[in-house]
């Protein structure tokens, strides 16, 4: 009797777990987990697509509104656009080619990189690039580096005799390939960054203008990327997954750092102040600052309530 028992027992015990198992438990099963698994991936795949394509836009958006905004480029232009291999200069470049497509305007466009024989310059990664987007290109082989070095011993000083050396060059290929419009890839923070640098070590209210013309007047500089704060860019700039070439000079530009570091103190603490910042120098008051070159404070004179009456 105890022995049937035990079976019986047994029996049950065996029928309840087979109960189990065919009644749904509230646990997904393994069959069950994959499907959700793609159907989340596919979510934030499709996500990731739309957030990418709307910053896109944005970038294109932008950088016509500059170059309507500033007229910088006109049909039958050909814009010479400055590749550093930097994101910025990518970036430019890339929305350029872009906007050559889409724009009623018609332009064309030459990549030009300046080859200053920087240490360990990867030039193969930016021809391979260029190559890429497919726009013709031109490569200059200038020496200038070993030139700033024999001047300067410090790092420090290399940037200002650098810049002066690399704008001769570009000025002077610009005329060879009779270029109209020379594009630099300055974006916002640039602009900003150039304003405070002005004011805090220049004592002048001074920065990067979107249309810069060259001191022979024989050039026209563009910067149509100055509406894209550089957080965008290098959001862009994963997006598209350059090959970047990191800055190889070894130069440290200790007051432009300085801003940088501002700029992004700025950001987050008082979301907004870059941009207006960069705003004012679109609202200039020349009468409520000091400079008398550009307002006559010496022959400002009241009028009297007669005079108006007359008037």
């Amino acid at each position: 009797m105890i022995k049937i028992k035990a079976v019986d027992s047994l029996q049950e015990k065996e029928n309840e777990l087979s109960l189990m198992a065919e009644e749904p438990s509230g646990e997904t099963s393994a069959d069950e987990i994959e499907p959700a698994k793609d159907k989340k991936n596919l979510v934030t795949r499709q996500r990731l697509s739309f957030e990418n394509r709307k910053l896109e836009k944005r970038i294109v958006r932008l950088c016509a509104k500059a170059i309507i905004d500033f007229n910088l480029i006109e049909d039958g232009d050909k814009v010479m656009v400055c590749v550093s291999g930097g994101k910025d200069s990518y970036a430019l470049l890339d929305a350029l080619v872009r906007l050559q497509g889409r724009s009623n305007v018609k332009f064309e466009l030459l990549a030009f990189c300046l080859n200053q024989h920087l240490p360990n310059f990867p030039l193969d990664k930016l021809v391979n690039h260029l190559e890429k987007i497919g726009v013709p290109y031109l490569i200059e082989d200038q020496d200038t580096f070993s030139i700033v070095k024999s001047k300067y011993q410090d790092p420090r000083n290399f940037c200002s005799l650098c810049s002066r050396l690399r704008r001769g060059i570009v000025y002077r290929i610009a005329k060879e390939q009779k270029v109209t419009k020379i594009a630099l890839g300055h974006h916002m923070d640039d602009v900003v960054s150039t304003l405070l640098l002005n004011m805090y070590y220049g004592g002048r209210l001074k920065s990067m203008p979107p249309k810069l013309l060259s001191d022979a007047k024989e050039h026209i500089v563009i910067r149509p990327m100055i509406y894209i704060r550089e957080k965008d860019l290098k959001r862009w700039c994963k997006v598209q997954n350059y090959d970047i070439i990191p800055k190889l000079c070894g130069a440290d530009d200790k007051c432009r750092r300085e801003m940088k570091e501002l700029i992004e103190k700025m950001d987050k603490e008082q979301p907004g102040r870059v941009e207006n910042i960069f705003k004012s120098l679109g609202r200039v008051a020349p009468s409520h600052l000091m400079d008398e070159e550009v307002f006559d404070f010496v022959n400002l004179k009241a009028q009297p309530q007669e005079e108006k009456e007359q008037n």
